[in-house]
């Protein structure tokens, strides 16, 4: 017997433990192909509540009484697939539970001497590569430009500021505590708390670049501050995910034309051919610790959901994972 966690109900506002509920399931056996997958980290991520609303985006929505999948790394307790064996350590998409079975062409083995497991779910996976591709291949950013990073403590926020560190730009990035400005400061990111200091402020001498997580009023600051053929990098909008209804727009949109703006969206899904050359210039970066990493760690399958919810209070630095399970 082994546990999943499903979609109860769709979330109303922010997401609450009520809306997932803990099922027991029987062990699956793994058929021709296929590997039994132990888990050890889940990831939650910010995307997911579009998912949990029943509404195709780019990706399909979790149907309630669902289990919840998502990126997972685990260790293979039992493989019928010829690239695999037990123990080997692997990322799945087998999501919000403690075993799975996965088709073993769908997983990619992990090799723990090169880095800790845990980093293909953050700063060597998928968090990792949307800050590369939003700043290498979306912004086009240059050595001597000023970016602006929203959400700079989070699992993206906190990566791209750090490569844009190392393609010498000037980083100016918020967040929401103390403790995330500290850390965000010690990186060489002009670090400040929005919730004490207008973004205005702040971004008072100019920008050229905006790399967005966030949204909302700090992106209507953003457009202000950018200078003549700025760009903004629209990787986010975690202020707008829990909204019950539509709320307007950065009320400066005119800026656009009249400083010759480019706004873009990207989604990471479309650039995954990007990802070995990614893994080439950023893998050394981190085992070396020029850019380093924070995960916040929760304990338990039964503390996904709140983990999950605390995304949106601000309660991780860095990537947020919930341990299922022990690593040997």
């Amino acid at each position: 017997m082994t546990r999943e966690i499903v979609l109860a109900a769709r979330p109303q506002g922010v997401p609450k433990e009520s809306d997932f509920a803990v099922r027991d399931v029987d062990d699956a056996e793994p058929a021709e192909g296929q590997v039994l997958v132990r888990n050890v980290f889940v990831s939650v991520d910010p995307y997911m509540r579009g998912r949990m609303s029943g509404i195709r985006t780019y990706v399909d929505p979790y149907d309630v009484g669902s289990p919840i999948d998502g990126g997972a790394v685990g260790r293979v307790v039992e493989s019928r697939h010829a690239g695999f064996a037990a123990g080997d350590w692997v990322l799945s998409r087998l999501g919000w539970r403690e075993h799975g079975v996965a088709e073993g062409d769908h997983v990619r083995k992990l090799d723990p001497a090169a880095a800790p497991p845990s980093t293909a779910l953050g700063v060597l996976g998928m968090p990792g590569l949307t800050a590369w591709v939003g700043l290498v291949d979306i912004g086009r950013v240059e050595a001597g430009e000023t970016i602006y990073v929203s959400g700079a403590a989070g699992a993206v926020g906190s990566i791209a500021a750090q490569i844009a560190k190392q393609k010498g730009l000037r980083v100016i990035g918020s967040a929401g505590t103390d403790e995330k400005v500290e850390w965000l400061t010690s990186l060489g990111v002009e670090a400040f708390d929005y919730r004490s200091t207008r973004v205005r402020d702040a971004l008072k001498d100019g920008i050229d670049v905006c790399f967005d997580n966030v949204g909302g009023e700090q992106l209507e600051a953003a457009i202000s501050a950018l200078r003549p053929f700025g760009r903004v990098v629209a990787c986010g909008a975690i202020a707008r995910y829990n909204d019950e209804r539509a709320e307007p727009g950065p009320r400066n949109m005119s800026l656009v034309v009249t400083n010759r703006l480019r706004i873009e969206g990207f989604i990471v899904v479309d650039h995954m051919q990007r990802f070995p050359t990614f893994i080439a210039e950023v893998g050394p970066w981190v085992r070396d610790g020029t850019v380093q990493y924070r995960e916040t760690i929760v304990e338990g399958l039964e503390r996904v959901p709140a983990a999950f919810a605390g995304l949106f209070e601000g309660a991780n630095i860095g990537k947020m994972l919930v341990r299922v399970g022990p690593d040997d």
